[in-house]
C-alpha cells in the first residue's frame, strides 16, 4: 500500500497517522533508521495539518467578519 502524502491526507487522517507514529515510537522497539524515518514523516505530517488547521480558522474568520483589521493571506480553499 503506498503511503500517502501529508498534504494529500485530510485533517483526521493525518493526526491519526501522527498519533499512531508516537505511539510506535513511545514503545521503544523500532530501529534507529524506522525511528528517523517516522520521525521525518510526523514532522511532514504536524506541518501538513497545521497549515490545514490555519486555513480554516483564517476561513472562519473571514466569514465571521472578526478579524477585520487584519490583513489577509491567499488561502487554499482545497481542504481535501
Amino acid at each position: 500500500m503506498a503511503t500517502k502524502k501529508p498534504e494529500n491526507l485530510s485533517f483526521e487522517q493525518a493526526l491519526d497517522e501522527l498519533s499512531l507514529i508516537v505511539t510506535e515510537m513511545e514503545q521503544g522497539e523500532l530501529s534507529l533508521e524506522q525511528s528517523l524515518k517516522q520521525f521525518e514523516r510526523g514532522i511532514a505530517l504536524a506541518g501538513a495539518s497545521s497549515s490545514k488547521l490555519q486555513q480554516a480558522e483564517q476561513k472562519v474568520a473571514i466569514l465571521l467578519g472578526s478579524d477585520s483589521q487584519s490583513p489577509l493571506t491567499n488561502f487554499d480553499n482545497d481542504l481535501e
